[in-house]
This record gives structure tokens, C-alpha cells and sequence, in this order.
């Protein structure tokens, strides 16, 4: 009878050594001499590999020829403990079985450092890479966090459409839905397109938020959260900026502006927590790696209270230090939607901690925002740090009927599909507050990694829809 497979994660621990195991997994090296080889085996679960010593008398040189970085194995054998440094057991080859070659002339992930550029033309490889398994095991991670947070406080997951004929944003930057042949767009006198003969009968784009329909679920079930897919068409080829990404939507009936900041802030911080109490051994490989200050970065998020500062007070700092001879490429005056740069200074240079900024222009925010009594300013709050800016951004919701229907004609936003979210105001209306969490920028924070598209499998970007 052949032997249960032991995942290497597993096979660590110390009560199976002296025991007969079974491993599975990708070459990372092969090296030896004529006497012994040792190949380093991985099969995704940990960061670790697991040694798998060879002895040659026991297997020919022809038998071993195959195994090159790459290709796969299964391998039976005793389970020591290791007279290497490194490794505290590793496995005496007693049988093994080659599943899969990989040609050392054409397989790209040889044992030599790859740029990151030249990992994302083969993403459908780079998750081999030590790099991108912690990357990918992280991700896990923070969704289950993200998950078991809010299930523990009584939220309720809830499914948003990712196919909408509304801009919650109102930016207009949305990919379109169609099954019209493009070549042919039938049009109406004006020179419009008709979409009466379209699959949905009208306009339809790719979401970009599910906050809207978030709001209708809130205000009957109380607490929801969306954690999804959005989209958008948005022409950034920033470190920063991806047209296809994922995020995390509560939105709460009965809280305010404050009660939504104190949600955030908690969130934030469990997701953290999450990660080093989870993840210890990728983050500890990425923080020797890439961001030696990764892990220091995130222990200090977890000790100390998030600076909370209205946009004004945020500002003033900004223009002392602009005054004291600090230089910004971007002006800084009131009013200005504050580029990443002048965050990044609140909470890098000035706090040296994380910064819930408040109260910001209604020009620049969203129109469902709630307006504050001196007309100027609107219940926003972005939460920035360190590295990344902004991480999250939400707002009380503006729960009175009349002053939103006069945001709307102010903006001429076209609100011919929005009258099912203008009846939550009509029908029971309450005070209520909510937030969006890009998953990809807490996961830069997390693995300290430089570029958004390292932290996402696939990721969709001005010219590039690979894989």
C-alpha cells in the first residue's frame, strides 16, 4: 500500500521523524556530489522547503537526470532530523517518481534572481517563486480575516451585482457590457447608440463600487459587508492602479461618522494582527527580502492609536511645511484633493503614524456624502498609511431625501436608474455610515511589496489582459 501524501507544512513536526513519509512537489535546486544530491522540494504550502536527500548508490545517475529546477516529484523515504544548518529534518530518498520534466533550456525560473517586470510577463509562472507563494498565501489569509472580522461582529456578507447601469462614483471612467456587434451600432436620430435591442435593454457597465446596493442591504439587515470584484476604466499606469481589483464594502445602519472611523481603524488593525499571528513565516521572508522594515511597519499600526485630523488642520501642516521649505511636486492650498505624496508626509514625517483625515471639500467627494452644517465641507474620511496614502475612504451617508435630490441636480448626475436608491431615503430613512478597502492596497501594506500588480494573480492593466 503506497503512503498518505504529507503536505510539507506538515512535515515538519517533530513526531514524524523516524517515520516513513510520502512528499509531493516542484524542484526548487538540485546539488550534490558523486556520493549524494540534495534537492530542495516545494510543493506551495510553506515558504520552507523540504530537503530530500539522494544517495547514490540507491539510484543511478540516469534515473536522476531528470530532476532539474521545475519539475515535479513524489518521493518517498525515511524522515531524519538534519545535519545540515537550515533545516531541522529532511527526507531519505527511498523511491522516487518523476511526474513532470522541466527543460532547463526553456524553463524561465531557474535558481537566479528574476526582476519583477519579468515575473509579470509570466504570471501564470511567477507563483513557483518563493516571492509570490508568500504573496498568494497572504492573500488567503487576509481574505479569511476579512471574513471572520465582520462574521464575528454580526455582519452579514451580501452579493452585490457586478453588472450595474449606475456610476456610484460618477466618474464615468466604466468598462460597457454588451452583446451588440460592435461594427455595427444601430443609432437613433440624434446620433445616440440604441440599446433597446442590447441584452439588458439599456446601458450596462462593470461595477465600480457595490456601496449603492450596499446601502439597500443595510438598511434592512442592519450591518453588511461586500468583498468582491470591481472595476475600473481608468487609463493609470501607476504602482497603484489596476483596472480590475477586489474590495471590501460595510456599510452600517445607525452609525455615524465617528462610529464608522472606530470600525475602520479596529478592521485594520485585526487584518494586521491577522497576518503576523498567520502568515509569520512569509512575512518574515518578504521583510528579508524586499522591505526590511516590514514587520517593524506593521507591529507599530497595531501598537499606536490612528491620528484622527479634520482636512483643514491637514492642510495647515501641509502649508507650514511647505513654508519651513519642504518641497511637494504638487500645490497644496484648501481645497486641493490631496495627491499620495501629501498623505504620505502627514503620516511618514509628520505623525510617523497612521492618519484618519476628515471633513473634506464636498467638491471633491462623492455626492452621497453628508454635508456638514458649514456648507463647505462633507462626513468623508480616508484612512493613510504609510507607503501606500489612502488604504481606505467612506463617509456618513447623507440619509435626508431633499438635500441629496439637491446634490444630485447640483452635479447633474443623471438619475434616471437611481430611483430605487433614492427610496431607501423616502422609506424609513436613518443615519448610517459604510467605507470601501481597497483588498490590494492592504495588501501592499501586509507584504511590503512596491507594485500593485505584484499582489494580485492576474492583474488587468492599460494594454495588458494576459492569462
Amino acid at each position: 500500500m503506497s503512503l498518505k501524501r504529507t503536505k510539507i507544512v506538515d512535515i515538519f513536526d517533530a513526531s514524524l521523524v523516524g517515520q516513513q513519509v510520502c512528499v509531493k512537489g516542484w524542484v526548487r535546486t538540485r546539488r550534490g556530489n558523486k556520493n549524494v544530491q540534495f534537492v530542495a522540494l516545494n510543493d506551495g504550502s510553506t515558504i520552507k522547503n523540504i530537503q530530500i536527500v539522494v544517495d547514490l548508490a540507491k539510484f543511478s545517475e540516469e534515473e536522476l537526470k531528470p530532476i532539474t529546477t521545475g519539475s515535479s516529484l513524489c518521493v518517498e523515504g525515511l524522515l531524519v532530523e538534519s545535519q545540515g544548518k537550515g533545516q531541522t529534518c529532511e527526507v531519505q530518498a527511498e523511491k522516487i517518481e518523476i511526474y513532470g520534466t522541466a527543460d532547463p533550456e526553456s524553463y524561465p525560473l531557474q535558481k537566479k534572481g528574476h526582476t519583477m517586470e519579468f515575473l509579470r510577463d509570466i504570471a501564470h509562472l511567477r507563483p513557483r517563486t518563493n516571492t509570490f507563494g508568500a504573496v498568494f498565501r497572504i492573500r488567503h489569509n487576509m481574505a479569511i480575516a476579512i471574513h471572520k472580522f465582520f462574521h464575528e461582529k454580526g455582519f452579514f456578507y451580501f452579493h452585490t451585482p457586478l453588472i450595474t447601469a449606475s456610476d456610484c462614483e460618477g466618474a464615468g471612467q466604466m468598462f460597457q457590457v454588451t452583446t451588440m456587434n460592435l461594427y455595427d451600432l444601430k443609432k437613433d436620430e440624434n446620433g445616440s447608440i440604441r440599446y433597446d435591442g442590447d441584452f439588458f435593454g439599456k446601458q450596462a457597465s462593470l461595477t465600480v463600487s457595490g456601496q449603492l446596493e450596499g446601502e439597500l442591504a443595510a438598511t434592512a439587515l442592519g450591518a453588511i459587508y461586500t468583498f468582491g470584484p470591481t472595476f475600473r476604466a481608468e487609463n493609470s499606469n501607476t504602482p497603484r492602479h489596476l483596472a480590475e481589483f477586489w474590495m471590501i464594502e460595510p456599510e452600517v445602519a445607525f452609525n455615524d461618522i465617528t462610529d464608522n472611523m472606530d470600525l475602520a481603524e479596529e478592521f485594520i488593525k485585526y487584518c494586521v494582527k491577522w497576518a503576523l499571528d498567520n502568515c509569520y513565516d512569509d512575512v518574515k521572508f518578504l521583510n528579508d527580502m524586499f522591505d526590511k522594515e516590514l514587520i517593524e511597519r506593521l507591529e507599530g499600526v497595531l501598537k499606536q492609536d490612528f491620528v484622527r485630523l479634520t482636512y483643514t488642520e491637514g492642510i495647515k501642516i501641509l502649508e507650514e511645511a511647505v513654508a519651513g521649505g519642504h518641497k511637494f511636486e504638487f500645490p497644496v492650498y484648501w481645497g486641493v484633493d490631496l495627491a499620495s505624496e501629501h498623505e504620505r508626509f502627514l503620516v511618514e514625517e509628520h505623525f510617523k503614524r497612521p492618519v484618519i483625515l476628515t471633513d473634506y471639500p464636498k467638491e471633491i467627494k462623492a455626492f452621497y456624502m453628508k454635508q456638514n452644517e458649514d456648507g463647505k465641507t462633507v462626513r468623508a474620511m480616508d484612512v493613510l498609511f504609510p507607503k501606500i496614502g489612502e488604504i481606505i475612504g467612506g463617509s456618513e451617508r447623507e440619509e435626508s431625501y431633499d438635500k441629496l435630490v439637491k446634490r444630485i441636480e447640483e452635479l447633474n448626475i443623471p438619475m434616471k436608474d437611481m430611483w430605487w436608491y433614492l427610496d431607501t431615503r423616502k422609506f424609513g430613512t436613518v443615519p448610517h455610515s459604510g467605507f470601501g478597502l481597497g483588498f490590494e492596497r492592504l495588501l501592499l501594506f501586509v507584504t511590503g511589496m512596491a507594485n500593485i500588480r505584484d499582489v494580485i494573480p492576474f492583474p488587468r492593466t492599460p494594454n495588458n489582459a494576459e492569462f
